[in-house]
């Protein structure tokens, strides 16, 4: 497969975080609705941190078992430090560049919520496009298309959860910010398929995976937190368990496609 062909299907897994953007200009939606998409998203969201320390953590845990020590030192240091940059990254970059909209008439730690999923799930969807290039660069072409339709229902759910947040809001979203977002959401992916097929690396790998799950821990807070104020107990444990199941189902349509 040519570089040209692959980066285009990394653009097409990503830009399909658009598709659960216009969700966030709803209006009017009662109390009851937003709590239930906050608690949806926060499942995809709990999902997606599993799936990401899962695979993160694996080349860490397979040179333990070869007695790569260097490498497992190495890996180990990279992991620790990627999801130490993720989280602390998020807390001081959001105190520094959005405490200055906490003074304005709209609700902005919403927005400022979303644009931080938006950045974890960007570092996630940066991995899964480097997945998409080192399998195109080696020929693997079925291998690569089914892996760019996975990420690409992945990455729907995903648009969905940067949109939930802003639900919560008075005024909506507009349309440019939902474009930024969306950008910098489904972005990476593009990015990562066009770095995976020039080169290949472990190392690379842990490294934007453990970010991503650093981010993703910020975030999770976060929506846990607002979960608190728009939910009963039961209502959001069962939003949460629909949207980590909907990932999940998701994430099995993958794994069942590629082993056909």
């Amino acid at each position: 497969m040519s570089q040209a062909a692959a980066v285009g299907l990394g653009a097409i897994a990503g830009a399909t975080v658009f598709l659960g953007l216009p969700v966030a200009r709803m209006k009017g939606l009662p109390k009851s609705v937003q709590g239930f998409l906050n608690a949806f998203a926060t499942g995809i969201l709990v999902f997606l941190l599993w799936d990401i320390l899962s695979h993160a953590g694996g080349p860490v845990t397979a040179a333990l078992e070869q007695g790569q020590r260097g490498s497992f030192a190495a890996m180990a240091l990279i992991f620790a430090a990627g999801v130490g940059a993720g989280l602390l990254g998020l807390v001081y970059f959001n105190r520094s560049v959005f405490s200055h909209l906490r003074h304005g008439t709209a609700n902005p730690s919403a927005r400022a919520l979303s644009l931080a999923i938006a950045t974890g799930l960007g570092l996630h969807n940066l991995s899964e496009g480097l997945a998409i290039g080192e399998s195109a660069h080696v020929g693997a072409i079925a291998f690569t298309g089914v892996l760019a339709v996975g990420f690409a229902l992945h990455n729907i759910t995903e648009g969905f959860g940067i949109a939930a947040p802003m639900t919560t809001e008075t005024k909506p979203a507009s349309w440019g910010f939902l474009a930024v977002a969306g950008l910098i959401g489904g972005g990476p992916t593009f990015i990562g398929t066009w770095i995976g097929y020039l080169a290949s690396s472990q190392y690379f790998s842990v490294a934007f995976l453990a970010v991503a799950a650093g981010a993703l821990l910020y975030v999770l807070n976060e929506l846990f937190n607002l979960g608190r104020k728009l939910n009963s107990p039961p209502a959001f444990a069962w939003g949460l368990l629909l949207g980590f199941l909907t990932a999940y189902a998701t994430e099995l349509f993958l794994t069942a496609t590629s082993g056909a």
